[in-house]
Parts: structure tokens; sequence; C-alpha cells
């Protein structure tokens, strides 16, 4: 199953993958939303899930997914490339993560892993997280709890507290004491030095 906003990446990456015998699209989403009814009827093996999309987006879809089905096998397809998104979409349950900028080969050899339960990174983002464990060196939005780091690139995004309380099923006054607790940890006194911190770190999308 695809799921990602652009109907032109969908048709990209359907014929990517059925251009081997062994792997068929039974199903697309463009939201979060539409992926957790189409997940019900489909039932397929993998999910390929973007990140960035309206709506809930994809780390909230992929903790519903779970939610839903614990079995639910859930390949990240995204275009960061830093090591914080990977890092949060294996906590939230994925088994994989890729880069868009990742060769065609690479998509078909990751979708094939997941499928036989296996966790698949790659390469390059992997080697940067052995890196960091390592050297010890630690984005500062690391000491975000997953929650928090969700709503934070919502707001470095531009997005309201109404509009992520109405995205996340979360009233705005949760939302509100989470924005707090993020700007406190992060040392920003508001949104526009939360994007900063957002750009800074590789977070939002060029």
């Amino acid at each position: 199953m695809l799921v990602d906003d652009h109907a032109v990446v969908r048709m990209g990456f359907r014929l990517l993958l059925e251009s081997t015998p062994d792997i068929k699209v039974v199903a697309e989403a463009d939201t979060g939303e539409q992926a957790l009814k189409g997940y019900q009827e489909a039932r397929p093996d993998v999910v390929v899930m973007d990140l960035s999309m309206p709506g809930m987006g994809g780390i909230e879809a992929v903790k519903r997914l779970l939610a839903k089905d614990k079995q639910a096998r859930i390949l990240v397809l995204s275009a960061h490339d830093d090591t914080l998104h990977p890092r949060r979409v294996l906590e939230a349950g994925a088994l994989g993560y890729l880069s868009k900028r990742s060769a065609p080969e690479e998509l078909i050899q990751a979708v094939r892993h997941v499928a036989a339960g296996k966790v698949f990174l790659e390469p390059a983002i992997a080697q940067q997280l052995a890196i960091q464990q390592v050297t010890g060196t630690r984005n500062p939005v690391e000491v975000l709890s997953p929650r928090e780091f969700e709503l934070f690139l919502l707001l470095a995004q531009g997005k309201t507290v109404a509009e992520i309380a109405e995205m996340l099923y979360l009233s705005p006054r949760t939302v509100g004491t989470h924005l707090y607790n993020i700007k406190q940890k992060l040392n920003a006194s508001n949104a526009a030095e939360l994007a900063l911190i957002a750009m800074r770190a590789g977070l939002l999308e060029p």
C-alpha cells in the first residue's frame, strides 16, 4: 500500500515496484486518515508511508496503524535524510526508513526486507546514527518526547495550536501545555525560533 499525498510520486513508485514480479501495489492513499481506512480493506503485507502529508501526518499514522494491527509492517519513505526522523519512526514502530534520495533498487530491497519482518535502515543514515552513538553527539531536539517532537515539527511548519489540536484529536489546552514544555526544553520563546531550530537541525523540507 502506497501512502503519499503526491499522485505523481505514487505513480512513479507503483511503476518501479511493479517492475518486479514479486511486488504488487494493492492500494493507495494520500493522507494518514485514508491510509487507516484503506488498510482495513486492502490488508497489505507492507505499507510504504510518506511522513509529510496533510492531516495527521506520517508518524501519527504509523502509531495508529500499529494500534489497529500490531503486525502491520511499515516502511517510511521520506524526503528527510537527517537522523532524528528515522529514530522517531523506528520508536513509533515502523520497520524501515528510506529517504527519497535513495537509488530505486534500494526501495525494492527495503520493501522485501520489511515484508519479511526485518528492520531496514538506509545505509548512509544507519552510519550517521552509529557515529552519533559512538561519539555521543546529540541533536538538541532529541530532548523532546515522541509526542513533543511531533508537535514541534507541526509548529515549525507554521501550524496553529487549533489546527494541531484538530489534526491530532487533542484538546487545544493539551497542545498548549506541550507547546510550553517544548519551548522550555529548547529555550525558544516563539514559533519563529522553533522554526529556526528545526531548520538548523535539518528537519524542515526545502
